[in-house]
């Protein structure tokens, strides 16, 4: 599955060093602190795990799964797939994901958020790629910046494929255009 990358933009060890840092300024912030981390699936799920290991403080995880659809003139719906289970009313919810692109879906969801009274919202991402924004938002707990390529692997993919890869490449044009 590698041979169908035409490049690897952040390594397994970037990866590791990534999530140590990460962890380690969570950890900082949230002590002392009731923390509700909610993974968005699918593709935050393996960045939201390798965090929780390093994160040394009580926590509580769930996942969100949801889908948005923007037809011609709607505002966009968004479709859960799979809602949290946990009451969030007065706790600090982290939402964490693989990659923040157009921010559209992730405003829907914290804005639900909001609706649930969450003492705060902020939001973690393994990459941020800041030229596909729709909706201005800057997430504080950001892994790197990525340009405005496909990217898979880590979580994330392409057409189901490539959630397992250990990197984040961008796909070879002719996997992509078959």
């Amino acid at each position: 599955m590698l041979r169908d990358l035409a490049k690897v933009l952040v390594t397994e060890e970037e990866i590791k060093k990534i999530v140590t840092k990460v962890a380690t300024r969570i950890e900082n912030d949230y002590k002392d602190k009731e923390l509700v981390m909610i993974g968005i699936l699918k593709g935050g799920a393996p960045f939201m795990m390798d965090l929780i290991k390093q994160i040394n403080l009580p926590l509580v995880i769930d996942f969100i799964r949801v889908e948005s659809y923007f037809g011609g003139t709607t505002q966009g719906e968004l479709i859960f797939r799979k809602d949290i289970e946990v009451d969030i009313a007065n706790k600090h919810v982290l939402i964490v994901d693989d990659i923040i692109d157009s921010s559209r879906t992730l405003k829907m969801v914290i804005d639900l958020f909001k609706k649930r009274n969450a003492s705060s919202i902020e939001v973690c991402t393994l990459l941020d790629k800041p030229s596909g924004r729709k909706i201005e938002y800057t997430p504080k707990y950001i892994g790197t910046t990525v340009g405005n390529e496909f990217v898979v692997g880590y979580g994330l993919d392409y057409d189901e494929k490539y959630r397992n890869l250990p990197v984040v490449g961008v796909l070879k044009e002719e996997v992509y255009k078959k």
